[in-house]
Parts: C-alpha cells; structure tokens; sequence
C-alpha cells in the first residue's frame, strides 16, 4: 500500500522539470508560471515568441524559481528534439510534460484547402506525437514514471461553425490521451487531458462581442476562464494530489457543456 503525502505536499512540484510548450503566451504562459510557483524547474517552449518567452524565464527566475527558454518547431522531429535536449542539459530530465502548443484558425470545410487541414492536424496531433515520445522514452529508460497533460478542448466533445478541422484535431487529442495513458501506464507515467471552455484574451469583448454574450448567457458561473484556471487544473494534474487518475479529460469550462443544446 502505498502512503499517502501529506496535504501540504499534494501540489508540491521540488525537484521536479517541466517542459510546457507553447508557453510564450496565454494558457501555456499561465501553467509555466503556476508549474514555477509549485517548485517546478520550467522549460518554455517557444515557437515565434522569443522574446516573451525570455521575458517569463527571467520573471521566474527574478521569483526565486528557475526557467529557461527553448525554441522549436515542434512538428520537425529533429527540431523537437532539439529542444528536449536543451531542457534535459540545462534544467536535467523531464518530469512533467504539458503539451499546449497548438493550432486554430477558421474555415468552413466548403472552403477549406487541404493543406489548412494538414496544417492543423500536424500543430495539434504530429507535434504532441512527436514531444511525446522524445520525453516518454526519457522516462522509460531511467524508470521514473512522470505525467504528460495535453491541452485539449470542450471543441473536442462539440463542434462549432468554422472549427471543424480545429474540432477534429482536439477530438483526436483527446483519444490519444486516453491511448497513451494506456500504453504507458505500466511504466508509471500518467497521461491526462484538460479542455478548457473559452477563455478570457485582451479585448475579446470589442473583437466577439455576440460570441462573448452567447458563452455568458450559457456558462452557469457566468464568467469566461483565466489563464490560471485551466493551470491549476495542469497543476492537479501532475501533481501527487492526482497519483492514480490517468486516461482523464478534465473539462475547465465554467459549466457551459452542461447547458441544453434545446
């Protein structure tokens, strides 16, 4: 049987590396800095936010923790891998992995060019794929378990106009989450989804306001999502706090999936 830690340890992240990709901005830049908080050494991952990416590693670091930031191109293997190393030389093996690094444009499929589907399905399932191996084959060799979140969608469990081929590629997302958590779980690493609602950006209220008031009148909590809900959600996630949940898809979306289609 094994012990349970105590709760002031249940979130305790000490001595632990994450690499978060796609975390110059947004939900990526909210969990690297939660990640921090918790004692966790952060790689960020950047793709075209380099110098966002530097700004955050310097503010953990200013903070007490430690960061640094790693570039790639996540849907190149040679790339990625690339990075991994970079991390693993400069902050030592990866414990956490948290895959948001991700595509979303719009396009109804009349209009569609297939090379925005392949696009979209490369950024959101290939890089996963790709990250996903570099780090779990880490963890296999040295035996010491680890946990993997990706970042899905609520798009994932329903469309929307327009975001089909986003839709598609979280749906598949959230397969391959719950695929890996079954092929890695006897090397005691834990693979989990979270699929966040809309959230709140700078000025979405001027640039969407009928999208904004249509996700208000259906949200019971009558908010959008933060960037720190769906990182304390990362956060539960790979922590001891969730030790024998692998193969979940964590919604974070203010309950608007619970409301009636009619």
């Amino acid at each position: 049987m094994t012990d349970a830690p105590a709760v002031a340890r249940l979130l305790d992240l000490k001595g632990k590396v994450a690499l978060v990709t796609g975390a110059s901005a947004g939900i990526g830049r909210g969990v690297a800095r939660r990640l921090a908080e918790a004692g966790a050494a952060v790689a960020i991952h950047y793709r075209g936010g380099k110098e966002a990416a530097l700004a955050l590693a310097e503010a953990i670091g200013r903070a007490g923790g430690k960061a640094i930031a790693v570039h790639a191109e996540l849907t190149e293997p040679a790339s990625a891998e690339a990075a991994v190393k970079a991390a693993t030389e400069a902050l030592g093996p990866v414990d956490i992995l948290v895959n948001n690094a991700a595509r979303q444009t719009h396009a109804g499929f009349e209009e569609m060019e297939i090379e925005e589907w392949r696009a979209m399905l490369a950024v959101n399932l290939d890089g996963v794929f790709i990250v996903t191996k570099l780090v779990t084959a880490q963890m296999i060799a040295r035996a010491s378990g680890g946990a993997v979140v990706n970042i899905a969608s609520i798009e994932g469990l329903q469309p929307a106009p327009t975001h089909g081929h986003y839709a598609a590629s979280k749906a598949g997302l959230i397969m391959y989450t719950r695929a890996a958590a079954l092929q890695f779980g006897r090397h005691a690493i834990r693979v989990n989804a979270v699929s966040p609602g809309l959230i709140r950006r700078r000025g979405i209220e001027s640039a969407w306001p009928e999208g904004v008031k249509r996700w208000m009148d259906a949200a019971p909590l009558k908010r959008m999502g933060e960037d720190e809900d769906v990182a304390d959600a990362v956060l539960f996630l790979v922590s001891p706090a969730s030790r024998w949940i692998t193969g979940a898809n964590l919604v974070v979306d203010g309950g608007v999936t619970t409301t009636p289609a009619f």
